[in-house]
């Protein structure tokens, strides 16, 4: 066998498994309408939920903050690369999620990395739930502590866990006197649209003696009366007591993310956080717009009430047609198909009729819980709505 032979072979595996991926190349901004291969689409699987990507306000602050700072920050944060818009991002955001401070990272993937290995290691207890995203799993391994994976919004199972989680001192660790214990779990899960059971697990981890980290990424922005996520949401309001990762590629319509919490946690993360430490700062641009984003989000409430309205109409529509929408929690949209193959070949026949929806197909959902994950805009127009709706219908049953 020659050196690379495993790739041609596990290639040929996930075609056959109907799992092989390919990129497709948009021309246009991430709008309603985009441009695939010469051909318009309706665009229906982008996380763009507001359209703030290509929000006038949006461009025009990251234009000035190219201007003025020019294209890139040359470092990392605490080399030279910590300019003016980070720390006013971090302020805005902090302000915008009701907490002490916050901390910008490169990306989500970033954000979980960086925080969870920070925060537990060695002799360490994670309690993680079993449909979280992929990056907070590769954090939990990361990070080398013990992994708990609870059922999916398993309170009873997860309570168990934590009674039995050891207090045990580390062996030769004098400055480490008992295992941390850390909860994680998305608040809005990211392929099913369902929300976390936030309250209970908030009591179980007072009770327990445990941290607990929320990966807002999908609802920042979206939820919550001023859209500050899935504890507004809830009505939870003691914010620093949660460890907020959020997202600015998503509903804010930018790049990177962030951690919200008390002062106390930002400066552990900004001295012990490798992928913070370790890593090129954002451009000051991207940061400009972001919080020329979150000014829209606080002043254009009508926004989340349109994305809403279509989100709405959209799901009953499918469901009068007896597809199967999964959850009604949120504004994700996962409409049930189960066969990865067959996935994929609805994803490709609505392409063919205008509609682009990536098919989600295993490692990213089990087997056998293939799906189109339907995500719509604020700025969606209504007839496209109805036309795509049809259409599906038409596809899938």
């Amino acid at each position: 066998m020659m050196l690379y032979d495993f790739i041609d072979i596990e290639l040929r595996k996930l075609k056959g498994k109907g799992t092989y991926r390919t990129i497709s190349v948009s021309e246009t901004p991430q709008e309603p309408r985009i441009r695939i291969n010469n051909k318009e689409c309706i665009l229906l699987c982008s996380n763009n939920y507001l359209g703030l990507a290509n929000n006038p306000k949006v461009k025009q602050a990251a234009i000035r903050a190219i201007e003025r700072y020019g294209v890139g920050s040359g470092a990392s944060r605490l080399v030279s690369g910590s300019i003016k818009p980070h720390r006013q991002l971090e302020e805005r955001l902090a302000g915008f999620k009701g907490t002490e401070d916050a901390i910008v990272f490169n990306s989500g993937y970033h954000a979980n990395l960086g925080v969870i290995s920070a925060l537990a290691g060695r002799g360490d207890v994670i309690f993680s739930d079993k449909l979280n995203h992929a990056s907070i799993v590769d954090a939990c391994i990361l990070s080398r502590a013990k992994i708990r994976r609870y059922p999916h919004r398993d309170i009873d199972t997860l309570e168990r866990f934590l009674k039995t989680a050891s207090h045990t001192p580390l062996s030769g660790d004098t400055t480490h006197h008992a295992s941390r214990k850390l909860i994680v779990t998305e608040g809005v899960f990211s392929m099913d649209g369902d929300i976390a059971p936030l309250k209970e697990i908030l009591n179980l981890a007072e009770h327990y003696g445990a941290m607990v980290m929320v990966d807002d990424a999908h609802a920042t922005g979206v939820l919550g009366e001023n859209g500050r996520g899935t504890l507004e949401h809830l009505g939870i309001i003691n914010m620093d007591n949660v460890i907020q990762m959020g997202t600015l590629g998503k509903a804010i319509g930018s790049f990177g993310a962030f951690v919200t919490g008390s002062k106390k946690l930002i400066n552990y993360l900004i001295n012990k956080s490798r992928t913070f430490i370790y890593t090129t700062a954002l451009p000051p641009s991207v940061c400009a717009a972001s919080i020329a984003a979150i000014d829209v989000i606080e002043n254009e409430p009508e926004l989340r009430q349109e994305l809403f309205k279509k989100v709405s109409y959209f799901r009953r529509g499918l469901k009068d047609a007896s597809i199967d929408v999964m959850s009604e929690e949120s504004h994700i949209i996962p409409a049930f198909i189960g066969d990865s193959k067959k996935t994929e070949e609805v994803s490709r026949k609505l392409l063919e009729k205008g509609i682009f929806i990536q098919g989600i197909r295993p490692p990213t959902v089990k087997e056998g819980t293939a799906r189109l994950r339907i995500t719509l805009m604020a700025t969606h127009e209504w007839e496209d709505l109805k036309y795509a709706i049809e259409i599906i219908k038409g596809i899938i049953k």
